[in-house]
């Protein structure tokens, strides 16, 4: 486990130029994990690549676990530019992606996911744009921070799948539809389960849907009834946004009319 306060010092200290410093052992470190895994990664590792002795780099970083911290970090600032903000769902929609994509780029960072890393410059303005992606909505503080923590676990979570995968078809060459074609012998067991049965013989399996972009769009559709509950103007109808007035009884009313109750109930039930 790392020294929090050691790492701390190395990801936002002054790093030195020229010969061997911080910044080349950090590169190297991410190079050795991009092409091998974060197991592959050690310090006498990133010092062969180098061309240095082991000891030179215990002069610039304690250890693995700093080295690590460092590595995450690093690889933060080398995320994409989302561009010009189009609203936060088409923002988050973008963030997501290149999130998906990330991952599939640097897929040691599963590995060595954790809620303890301390996090540096390049991870902390990451954060800030997420939240930036968010805080417009009008959303309680609290709310956009959790908003930006779902939807990062949800990436990570699927991306944790699409890695696996890609793992498993490199070790074995066989693909992860041409394994599951070939489960003949599972399948017989199967008609004995009557719902499993239904949706097959009706096509449910037959073109399955993306279930990354199933999820994020699900995902996105909550937080969207999220903001839209928050922000009601209680004081206007909610199906044709007219002022609304007090009962006779002065309970308060839900809609401005017997009408448009009537429509908002048809609505719930289509």
């Amino acid at each position: 486990m790392a020294d929090p306060e050691r790492s701390t010092r190395l990801l936002w200290g002054a790093q030195g130029r020229g010969g061997l410093n911080l910044e080349r052992i950090v590169r190297a470190g991410i190079e050795l994990a991009d092409a091998e895994g974060l197991a592959a990664v050690s310090m006498r590792r990133v010092a062969e690549r180098l061309g240095y002795t082991t000891m030179s780099l215990y002069r610039h970083v304690p250890g693995k676990a700093e080295l690590v911290d460092l590595m995450r970090d690093a690889v933060m600032g080398d995320e994409p530019d989302l561009g010009p903000p189009r609203g936060w769902r088409a923002d988050t929609e973008a963030w997501a992606r290149a999130g998906l994509e990330f991952y599939r780029r640097h897929p040691w960072l599963l590995e060595s996911a954790g809620v303890r890393h301390v996090p540096g410059p390049n991870s902390v303005a990451s954060y800030e744009r997420a939240l930036a992606v968010i805080a417009p909505t009008g959303l309680a503080p609290a709310q956009v921070a959790a908003v930006v923590e779902l939807v990062g676990a949800f990436v990570e979570s699927a991306a944790r799948q699409v890695v696996e995968t890609a793992r498993i078809e490199r070790r074995t060459g066989v693909g992860h539809d041409e394994w599951w074609g070939a489960r003949d012998s599972l399948y017989e067991h199967l008609d004995r389960y009557p719902t499993l049965t239904r949706i097959y013989e009706q096509g449910g399996y037959d073109a399955p849907l993306d279930p990354f972009e199933f999820g994020l769009q699900r995902v996105l559709d909550g937080i969207e009834v999220l903001i839209r509950d928050e922000l009601r103007d209680e004081t206007r109808c909610p199906v044709c946004g007219k002022a609304i007035e007090a009962g006779a009884t002065g309970r308060p009313r839900a809609y401005c009319s017997r009408a448009c109750q009537q429509k908002a109930y048809r609505r719930r039930k289509v």
